[in-house]
């Protein structure tokens, strides 16, 4: 039977194929059988941060730990796209933290948060039906992906075979999200619409009529017309390696005459060509 559970199952399915371990979110919660929550306010995964940090910065004393920690964790502005911005330097660029020298002086050290080459040295987690709480504010998300503890993308997916239910009303969700539980998209990459079939993909300041399709999956050709833009968007995007590349390379922050700062990621064209541009240089060059 078609239906949102079903659908939800699928993107999980495909996650999965792509080296996403599956959690239930409800098991997550504090006491459950995998709890590694200790309440529902804070959207990160702390135990899964904290070993990310340690392990990809083993020159890292516990100060400059608990300090990269607090970085990357506690929020320093109080506009959305202001802290998301903040959030995805430090993503990218790694957080100057304060360390004492083998000498005893003090200086500052690179903490990362990503290891951008090796992939394996990463933790992937999918996570459906992860609720968070803002106040009185109590929502669920669909399917929250997680890159060492914290929530990268966030997809909402609704049932094709509702009459009610379409990209445009996964798209209007998110919107409410974004309002109601901000805190979900302080590290935010992307964000997915989908009615099952159809799908949608952008950012957190992108518009409805610019959230876009994915038509590819490994970039060589455009996906078959009868595969589902869901299955084609999970797995184009998704790929690990796609995935990191489009946070590090693929994504720009504009600041628009009117002062609004626009978050732009790049479209599947474009990320294609721009490798294929480079592969072809770097094989002229040692030709």
């Amino acid at each position: 039977t078609m239906n949102e559970d079903y659908i939800e199952q699928l993107a999980l399915g495909w996650l999965e194929a792509l080296g996403y371990p599956v959690l239930y979110g409800p098991h997550m919660a504090p006491g459950e059988m995998f709890a590694e929550r200790d309440g529902f306010t804070n959207t990160w995964l702390a135990k899964r941060l904290r070993d990310a940090i340690e392990r990809l910065n083993p020159d890292l004393d516990t100060d400059a730990i608990d300090e990269a920690y607090r970085a990357i964790t506690v929020p320093q502005h109080a506009a959305l796209i202001t802290q998301n911005r903040a959030f995805h330097k430090m993503l990218v660029d790694g957080c100057a933290v304060p360390m004492q020298r083998a000498d005893g002086t003090k200086g500052h050290t690179p903490a990362r948060y990503i290891d951008f080459e090796d992939l394996t040295n990463n933790d992937w987690l999918a996570v459906n039906q992860y609720t968070v709480v803002d106040g009185k504010v109590n929502r669920r998300a669909d399917v929250v992906v997680f890159v060492n503890g914290l929530p990268l993308a966030v997809l909402e997916l609704k049932n094709a075979a509702s009459a009610q239910a379409s990209v445009e009303s996964a798209f209007k969700q998110l919107q409410t999200y974004k309002k109601q539980v901000p805190a979900l998209f302080q590290h935010n990459l992307l964000c997915v619409a989908s009615d099952g079939l159809f799908a949608r993909v952008g950012t957190i300041t992108t518009g409805k009529e610019r959230f876009a399709p994915w038509r590819t999956i490994e970039g060589d050709k455009l996906a078959p017309s009868d595969t589902p833009e869901l299955e084609v968007m999970v797995r184009g995007v998704f790929e690990q390696r796609r995935f990191l590349d489009l946070l590090r390379y693929f994504t720009v922050f504009e600041d628009d005459p009117g002062g609004l700062v626009l978050k732009k990621v790049a479209g599947y064209h474009q990320f294609h060509a721009v490798n294929v541009a480079v592969e072809e240089t770097l094989r002229a060059t040692k030709a």
